[in-house]
């Protein structure tokens, strides 16, 4: 028997719908809720399936980036390229990451969510939060630089911390570049190693559907939709706003750069889907980074700037955190100052970065950024607690798709975007990564089995 794997790197274009990884994903989610809302006991009962799925990812996520990252540094010519790739990745996340901040000032001005709610700042429990304050009084801007640092070598790898991976990987990839014909024989092992790594993740990703439905059962079963309607101002202002950021912002980022934000969307849908049933936007990270090279991004731009943007670049939660601030100064009746706003948005671009590569990140800089503002108790995040994971499926979205235009562009300045493979791959018929056996094969494409 001979198995050969498609390599076109054509997705969802054979094989019956049913077989889509989308459609399963979107059938997965929808049977969840359904699950979830009629049986609720039950759904809470499979949230093991959707973290053992949210494992099984992170099992493969440092070992993918670290091989992702060390064979496209080494492959350079250009050394200092690395240099100039990270110094136009931080600008743009430093400029979006600003501008997310203040589109969800301006929102929540105008909308004012929390007006009305007259909440007694007397009735809040203060201990329902108090693991994130704490979170957040511990975390210091020195001890985030030195948690970049491992231990060792490949400790890094075993506490999945990916700024963590990606120090090791910038350094070994830069080593096993200079060391020049040396190193050859090191980093085509490290190709091989590659390929049978991304046909691993295309095996786990087989398993999305199941880790989506149980997620998914799990969300609607312990919190019910019935938690959202007293918030629901909230809730849907918070979706709107991240819905203008991604078509209107990141769209006109999208048409200055040559491509078009819904058919990029349309592209990422698979991944997209998935974010949406797990909540966790790293659930689809080793996908993203064989997308965004199918796309005409270089292996050494988007071994970069995807990992980076996952601790750096988070749109959504930059909306979220200013929203949730101002939403909680106005259910407690505490007006704010301009001054106030200003302060709050300024240690918001702080906090936001400090907390990167932490559990929980969202709700801890949420917690040191009101630190700073007296006015507002910390205590008042409490209001908020018990629809954080309706949000937290609408902040991973906007921050994965934040994170795929930023390769894009990034790509794109730095000359190193294939035009032809991008439009190619947003008209859904994207390119192999390599000759021969594709390592990216997804979850969707079929294996043409031969018998002898």
């Amino acid at each position: 028997m001979q198995i050969t794997a498609h390599q076109d790197g054509t997705r969802g274009h054979r094989g019956p719908w049913y077989s889509h990884l989308y459609v399963q994903v979107l059938g997965a989610i929808l049977l969840g809720g359904l699950i979830g809302h009629f049986f609720p006991e039950f759904g809470e009962s499979l949230k093991p399936l959707g973290d053992g799925f949210i494992k099984l990812v992170k099992m493969v996520i440092a070992p993918v980036i670290f091989l992702t990252i060390v064979v496209g540094i080494a492959g350079m010519r250009d050394i200092g390229k690395v240099g100039r790739v990270a110094a136009k990745a931080f600008a743009y996340f430093l400029v979006f990451s600003t501008l997310a901040l203040i589109v969800g000032l301006i929102v929540a001005n105008l909308v004012q969510p929390g007006r009305g709610l007259n909440i007694d700042p007397a009735s809040l429990d203060a201990g329902a939060v108090s693991q994130y304050s704490t979170a957040a009084h511990e975390t210091t801007v020195v001890g985030f630089l030195l948690g970049v640092i491992p231990d060792t070598f490949v400790s890094a790898f075993s506490t999945g911390n990916i700024l963590q991976v990606l120090f090791v990987s910038v350094l070994f990839g830069l080593a096993l570049a200079m060391v020049g014909d040396a190193g050859k024989p090191v980093l085509s092992l490290l190709e091989s190693v590659s390929t049978a790594f991304f046909k691993l993740v295309a095996i786990v990703m087989k398993a999305a559907p199941i880790g989506a439905f149980g997620a998914f059962a799990f969300t609607i079963g312990a919190y019910g939709i019935a938690s959202v309607i007293n918030l629901i101002a909230l809730v849907a202002t918070f979706y709107l706003t991240s819905a203008i950021f991604v078509v209107g912002i990141l769209g006109l980022v999208g048409i200055a750069n040559g491509f078009s934000i819904l058919k990029l969307i349309r592209y990422l849908k698979e991944e997209l889907l998935l974010v949406l049933g797990t909540s966790s936007s790293e659930a689809a990270l080793p996908s993203l980074l064989q997308k965004m090279e199918r796309a005409g991004a270089s292996k050494s731009v988007v071994g970069l700037v995807v990992p980076t943007g996952y601790s750096f670049n988070l749109d959504g939660t930059n909306i979220y955190m200013t929203m949730a601030a101002l939403f909680i100064a106005q259910a407690l009746n505490i007006e704010l100052t301009l001054w106030q706003q200003v302060t709050l948005l300024l240690v918001a671009m702080l906090s936001s970065k400090g907390a990167a590569g932490i559990t929980g990140a969202g709700f801890i800089t949420l917690a040191a950024t009101l630190a700073v503002v007296p006015d507002v108790p910390i205590a008042g995040m409490a209001l908020i607690l018990g629809i954080d994971r309706f949000m937290s499926e609408c902040r991973a979205l906007t921050n994965f798709i934040g994170n795929a235009v930023a390769t894009l562009v990034v790509a794109r300045w730095e000359g190193a975007l294939d035009r032809d493979a991008l439009a190619e791959a947003l008209r859904g018929q994207p390119r192999p990564l390599a000759a021969g056996p594709d390592p990216a094969a997804g979850p969707g494409d079929d294996l043409v089995i031969a018998k002898d």
